[in-house]
Protein backbone atom coordinates (compact mmCIF):
# COMPACT_ATOMS: atom_id res chain seq x y z
CA UNK A 1 0.00 0.00 0.00
CA UNK A 2 1.25 3.50 -0.82
CA UNK A 3 0.44 6.84 1.27
CA UNK A 4 1.15 9.92 -0.23
CA UNK A 5 0.83 13.53 1.40
CA UNK A 6 1.28 16.58 4.03
CA UNK A 7 2.64 15.07 7.48
CA UNK A 8 4.28 16.47 10.10
CA UNK A 9 7.04 15.70 11.72
CA UNK A 10 6.53 14.90 15.65
CA UNK A 11 9.65 14.38 16.72
CA UNK A 12 13.40 15.32 16.45
CA UNK A 13 15.03 12.66 13.44
CA UNK A 14 16.91 10.00 14.37
CA UNK A 15 19.77 8.63 12.39
CA UNK A 16 21.65 5.30 12.59
CA UNK A 17 23.74 2.89 10.79
CA UNK A 18 23.26 -0.71 9.54
CA UNK A 19 26.14 -3.38 9.26
CA UNK A 20 26.73 -2.18 5.81
CA UNK A 21 26.89 1.62 6.49
CA UNK A 22 23.58 2.30 5.38
CA UNK A 23 21.90 5.43 6.94
CA UNK A 24 18.24 5.13 8.10
CA UNK A 25 16.24 8.37 9.63
CA UNK A 26 13.50 7.70 11.64
CA UNK A 27 10.40 9.98 11.68
CA UNK A 28 7.30 9.99 13.21
CA UNK A 29 4.92 11.40 10.93
CA UNK A 30 1.38 12.87 11.63
CA UNK A 31 -1.60 13.25 9.22
CA UNK A 32 -4.70 15.04 9.68
CA UNK A 33 -7.67 13.87 8.92
CA UNK A 34 -11.52 14.28 9.47
CA UNK A 35 -13.55 17.00 10.53
CA UNK A 36 -12.38 18.98 13.41
CA UNK A 37 -13.44 17.92 16.85
CA UNK A 38 -15.06 19.93 19.74
CA UNK A 39 -11.76 21.03 20.58
CA UNK A 40 -10.72 22.49 17.28
CA UNK A 41 -8.52 20.09 15.78
CA UNK A 42 -8.43 17.15 13.51
CA UNK A 43 -7.80 14.15 14.65
CA UNK A 44 -4.01 12.59 13.30
CA UNK A 45 -2.85 9.51 12.31
CA UNK A 46 0.64 8.48 12.85
CA UNK A 47 3.14 6.94 11.45
CA UNK A 48 6.57 5.60 12.16
CA UNK A 49 8.26 5.83 8.40
CA UNK A 50 12.01 5.53 7.24
CA UNK A 51 13.89 7.37 4.84
CA UNK A 52 16.89 5.46 3.71
CA UNK A 53 20.56 6.18 1.98
CA UNK A 54 22.29 9.20 0.99
CA UNK A 55 19.34 11.00 0.56
CA UNK A 56 18.50 10.65 4.75
CA UNK A 57 22.15 11.64 4.96
CA UNK A 58 21.68 14.88 3.26
CA UNK A 59 18.13 15.79 4.48
CA UNK A 60 18.82 15.06 8.12
CA UNK A 61 19.56 18.69 9.02
CA UNK A 62 16.68 20.33 7.41
CA UNK A 63 13.74 17.72 8.75
CA UNK A 64 13.10 19.13 12.31
CA UNK A 65 10.21 18.56 14.44
CA UNK A 66 7.07 20.34 13.68
CA UNK A 67 8.17 20.94 10.34
CA UNK A 68 5.58 20.15 7.24
CA UNK A 69 6.81 17.64 4.66
CA UNK A 70 5.61 16.03 1.78
CA UNK A 71 5.98 12.64 1.28
CA UNK A 72 5.26 9.34 -0.13
CA UNK A 73 5.46 5.80 1.71
CA UNK A 74 5.66 2.69 0.26
CA UNK A 75 5.13 -0.82 2.10
CA UNK A 76 2.67 0.73 4.59
CA UNK A 77 1.43 -1.66 6.94
CA UNK A 78 0.44 -2.83 10.76
CA UNK A 79 2.99 -3.45 12.95
CA UNK A 80 2.33 -5.17 16.70
CA UNK A 81 4.40 -4.84 19.63
CA UNK A 82 4.11 -5.45 23.45
CA UNK A 83 3.53 -2.21 25.50
CA UNK A 84 5.31 -1.48 28.71
CA UNK A 85 2.36 -2.53 30.40
CA UNK A 86 2.11 -6.34 28.82
CA UNK A 87 -0.55 -5.31 26.43
CA UNK A 88 -0.20 -5.59 22.88
CA UNK A 89 -0.25 -2.50 20.88
CA UNK A 90 -0.08 -1.55 16.81
CA UNK A 91 1.37 1.06 14.48
CA UNK A 92 1.78 2.08 11.14
CA UNK A 93 4.79 2.17 9.64
CA UNK A 94 6.43 2.29 5.96
CA UNK A 95 9.56 3.31 4.28
CA UNK A 96 9.69 6.36 2.79
CA UNK A 97 10.14 6.73 -1.20
CA UNK A 98 9.87 10.39 -1.84
CA UNK A 99 9.97 13.45 0.13
CA UNK A 100 9.83 17.47 -0.28
CA UNK A 101 10.19 19.80 2.28
CA UNK A 102 7.62 22.81 1.96
CA UNK A 103 8.86 26.49 0.96
CA UNK A 104 9.46 27.46 4.71
CA UNK A 105 11.68 25.02 5.71
CA UNK A 106 14.26 24.95 2.89
CA UNK A 107 17.38 27.15 3.80
CA UNK A 108 17.42 30.17 1.38
CA UNK A 109 20.41 30.81 -0.33
CA UNK A 110 22.62 33.87 0.32
CA UNK A 111 21.17 37.10 -1.40
CA UNK A 112 23.16 38.73 -4.11
CA UNK A 113 25.38 41.47 -3.24
CA UNK A 114 24.39 44.80 -4.36
CA UNK A 115 25.89 46.35 -6.98
CA UNK A 116 28.93 48.62 -6.37
CA UNK A 117 27.99 52.41 -6.66
CA UNK A 118 30.62 54.47 -8.05
CA UNK A 119 31.37 57.21 -5.59
CA UNK A 120 30.12 60.79 -6.77
CA UNK A 121 33.19 63.17 -7.74
CA UNK A 122 32.89 66.28 -5.82
CA UNK A 123 33.03 68.97 -7.82
CA UNK A 124 32.65 73.19 -7.02
CA UNK A 125 30.51 73.98 -10.50
CA UNK A 126 27.05 75.96 -10.90
CA UNK A 127 25.70 72.51 -11.24
CA UNK A 128 26.64 71.03 -7.53
CA UNK A 129 23.13 71.25 -5.73
CA UNK A 130 21.36 69.14 -8.86
CA UNK A 131 21.24 64.87 -8.26
CA UNK A 132 23.46 62.81 -9.93
CA UNK A 133 20.35 60.30 -10.66
CA UNK A 134 19.30 61.09 -14.24
CA UNK A 135 15.68 59.40 -14.61
CA UNK A 136 15.87 58.39 -18.08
Amino acid sequence: MQLIGLARIGNEPEIRYTKNDDAVLSLSLAYNYGRKGDDGFKPSQWIDAALWGKLAEALQPYLVKGSTVCVTIDDLHVETHEKKDGSSGSKLAGRITSIELTKRDVPEEAPAPAPKRMAAKKSTGPMDGLEDDIPF
